[in-house]
């Protein structure tokens, strides 16, 4: 190692040095930032890479510790053994090597090598939208997209019936969150570090005059007014299906009653003839 990777070393272990800021547009994620449950999902089969901070170190030695930032090389440089390449590999994986070189080089008779991931950066999807805990969910191995809405405890009651996946490259991919809760294979696709996974408000009507429970509602797939008047407790006694009136973007529009209603179309349901 050169001298003045000796020196870098050496401050790195007593935490003076700090640590080298990645590329602007990278996300850093605070163990604090994660959810519980998804920091308990997240184990030693973590896969490194640029961006993350991990500490560092050998139990029972309080001289070998240090945090560190995978820079874009993916290298890290350690006391003793010099520079590792922690990209691409596991927790696990990066443990293991570190110790067959501390033990390989007579530095240590058989060491415990610990690796903590103190900011996840690299690897994650973002979930926004009508979920129960929107935000940035880490990665550390293949999930289908249903495991990532688990994770960020489901959707709302207010979620509509689409989600929306946007890839990396700009591709995107709407998926029916009720064929994702049920199917498999495309209908439950796995996810990719950087996709964005958004889950729009769902669509809803307005009802009110001559109905039992007047209100905004969910619009249900293939939803009509005959449909959406039973929805909102159906009619009262003096109620007439032959007198409901939509309006749609402002202006009143001619709907059947077995005509698909549309979002915020506003239903007036007014009062029979005797």
């Amino acid at each position: 190692m050169h001298l003045k990777g000796l020196f870098r070393s050496a401050w790195l272990m007593i935490g003076l040095l700090p640590v080298a800021p990645v590329a602007a547009q990278q996300a850093t994620v605070p163990m604090a930032a994660i959810p519980a449950a998804a920091q308990a999902s997240l184990s030693d089969g973590y896969v490194l890479g640029p961006g993350d901070v991990i500490e560092l170190s050998v139990m029972g030695r309080d001289d070998y510790r240090a945090r560190l930032q995978l820079q874009t090389d993916g290298v890290i440089e350690l006391p003793l053994i010099g520079n590792v390449v922690a990209a691409n590999k596991t927790v696990l994986q990066l443990k293991e090597e570190v110790r067959n070189r501390l033990k390989s080089g007579g530095y240590f008779a058989n060491p415990i090598v610990n690796v903590t991931i103190a900011t996840y950066a690299s690897r994650y999807v973002v979930v926004l939208g009508e979920v129960a805990s929107p935000g940035i969910v880490p990665i550390d191995r293949a999930y289908r997209i249903s495991e990532i809405l688990a994770r960020v405890g489901g959707a709302k009651d207010n979620g509509g019936n689409m989600l929306t996946i946007t890839r990396a490259s700009g591709e995107e991919i709407r998926l029916n969150v009720k064929d994702i809760a049920t199917g498999g294979g495309d209908k439950d696709p796995l996810v990719n570090a950087g996709d964005k996974i958004f889950l729009a408000e769902a669509a809803t009507f307005y009802v009110y005059g001559q109905v039992n429970a007047p209100g905004n509602y969910k619009i249900e797939p293939g939803m009509t007014l005959r449909m959406a008047i039973a929805r909102s407790g159906g009619l009262t006694t003096m109620g007439s299906e032959k007198r409901a009136k939509v309006t749609r973007d402002g202006r009143e529009v001619r709907v059947g009653l077995d005509d698909v209603i549309t979002d915020k179309d506003v239903i007036v349901v007014g009062q029979k003839f005797f």
